[in-house]
């Protein structure tokens, strides 16, 4: 028997591996909407089919959007910690009915993605040259 609502489905998918916060299921819903909307807007149609590397770049998008340097660290909360979860958690709302898929989507798709840190961590650290640019100016004690 198929369930009532997305959230009944996360309910069920939680209940069997809870590996995955509800809320990462619910992001990746939001994921999901977000690649559907952004394709409306440059393409004028309906999406009837996501893939998984456009899934997997509105992830990033909104995930960066949504949570910007503590991307990583709230991802990692919900227990997403690469691009293979996210397939995981995918695959799970397809076995529950809620997600649907084509013959060529599988948890295979998703494992070369993106770095994690790459995507939430790196592009906020100092740069080095922007560091050493700045010169010699510690403060020295005494002086």
């Amino acid at each position: 028997m198929q369930p009532a609502t997305f959230e009944d489905a996360v309910e069920a998918v939680s209940a069997r591996d809870p590996r995955y916060h509800k809320d990462a299921y619910l992001f990746l819903r939001d994921a999901l909407e977000f690649s559907v909307k952004g394709r409306k807007k440059s393409e004028g149609e309906p999406a009837t089919h996501v893939s998984a590397a456009e899934l997997l770049d509105a992830f990033r998008t909104l995930a960066v959007k949504e949570y910007g340097p503590m991307s990583r660290t709230v991802l990692e909360y919900w227990g997403v910690r690469d691009c293979q979860d996210v397939g995981a958690m995918v695959f799970r709302l397809v076995e529950e009915g809620i997600f649907g898929k084509t013959e060529d989507d599988t948890p295979a798709a998703f494992e070369g993605g993106f770095d994690f840190f790459e995507a939430f961590e790196a592009p906020y650290l100092p740069d080095a040259k922007k560091m050493s640019d700045r010169g010699d100016r510690t403060v020295q004690r005494g002086t």
